[in-house]
């Protein structure tokens, strides 16, 4: 059988065709998996697809038309895929429901140090053969107050190196994690994290319930002098009020591997194109702002425990074997509940 599968970018090519050699002949294609490019698909019983495809109504119904039955999403979210339509279509539905949570959470540090000590703004002076120091100050973190919001396995790894660099440790979720209890983390309120938090980074899944988690009302809470990162989902900041607040002279800076409108955009080049998204070509001009295109995950390790998970939520559907990656099986196989397992699933 032949494996169709969109959005595969240059460098996972090399590694999905390698995994798949002795069980499935796959064909990788750079696009994106859209109500435009899903008739492509037409013929393969099964396909895979990035987190910036767009699975709706229209897209399924493509699919479903066109011969599809499973659909092997190659990340840990799933929020851009229509579970209720996929399941009424009757098609399989499964994801990578873990891979190595220190590439996001190394990622999310790597932002954090950026936009605290102006690496980037240093960088790009000493091009220009200007060694000044003007305008680069930054903070020791040693003892200062993180904010961790989702402390799941990504989290966790980011509360471990926030241990290390010898700072205070503040939590929010809807569980405590008994590891960063250990690690000495004190689960607060929301609000008590954002009013106290010289360093906030995010990690919780993009639900109904977590849309704009920090929207205009949050973001005011927080310190004039706070640093946000963000290398979850973009969703969960309300990136208009954010601008808002960067207009306004606020927070020593802020990273951003995720925007809510990315879709369309990241893992695109738009270099010769003008860019219509007015929200987010003015965030990229304040110096005090680091955005960079979803990356956070795309490290080797991560990557090849996605493909090879990829590679066995493929033989597990044709040997008609169900997994726990399964978030919507066939009609014969009865279906959890929904609500429990995305709360649960904070990879």
């Amino acid at each position: 059988m032949e494996i169709l599968a969109f959005g595969v970018q240059a460098d996972e090519k090399p590694l999905m065709e390698k995994a798949f050699v002795g069980h499935h002949d796959i064909r990788c294609l750079s696009v994106f998996l859209t109500e435009d490019t899903a008739p492509i698909a037409a013929g393969y019983e099964i396909i895979s697809t990035s987190v910036n495809a767009i699975l709706d109504n229209r897209v399924l119904q493509t699919l479903a038309a066109g011969g599809t039955q499973m659909i092997a999403q190659r990340s840990t979210g799933f929020n851009n895929i229509d579970l209720e339509v996929a399941e009424r279509l009757g098609l399989t539905v499964a994801r990578v429901s873990y891979y190595s949570p220190y590439s996001v959470a190394e990622f999310a540090w790597t932002l954090a140090m950026a936009v605290n000590r102006r690496i980037v703004r240093a960088s790009n002076r000493t091009r220009d053969f200007d060694f000044r120091l003007d305008g680069l100050m930054g903070r020791d973190l040693r003892g200062r107050t993180v904010g961790v919001l989702g402390t799941g396995k990504i989290g966790e790894a980011f509360t471990r190196i926030a241990h290390g660099f010898g700072m205070n440790l503040l939590g929010w979720d809807v569980a405590e994690n008994p590891a960063c209890v250990d690690l000495g983390m004190k689960y607060v309120e929301k609000e008590r994290l954002l009013a106290e938090a010289d360093l906030i980074s995010l990690h919780v899944p993009l639900l109904p319930s977590t849309q704009h988690l920090l929207d205009a009302a949050a973001l005011r809470s927080m310190k004039d002098d706070a640093i946000l990162v963000n290398s979850s989902r973009g969703g969960l900041v309300d990136t208009e009020a954010l601008v808002a607040e960067l207009r306004a002279g606020r927070f020593a800076g802020v990273g951003l591997d995720v925007y809510e409108a990315e879709a369309g955009l990241f893992f695109l080049d738009k270099s010769l194109e003008v860019v219509e998204d007015d929200t987010l070509a003015r965030l990229v001009t304040f110096p005090n702002v680091v955005v960079t295109s979803h990356q956070a995950y795309y490290t080797e390790d991560a990557v090849g425990q996605i493909i090879g998970t990829t590679v066995r939520n493929v033989l597990d559907y044709t040997a008609g074997r169900r997994s726990e990656n399964v978030l919507v099986p066939r009609l014969s196989q009865a279906l959890p509940s929904r609500g429990a397992r995305e709360f649960d699933d904070r990879a």
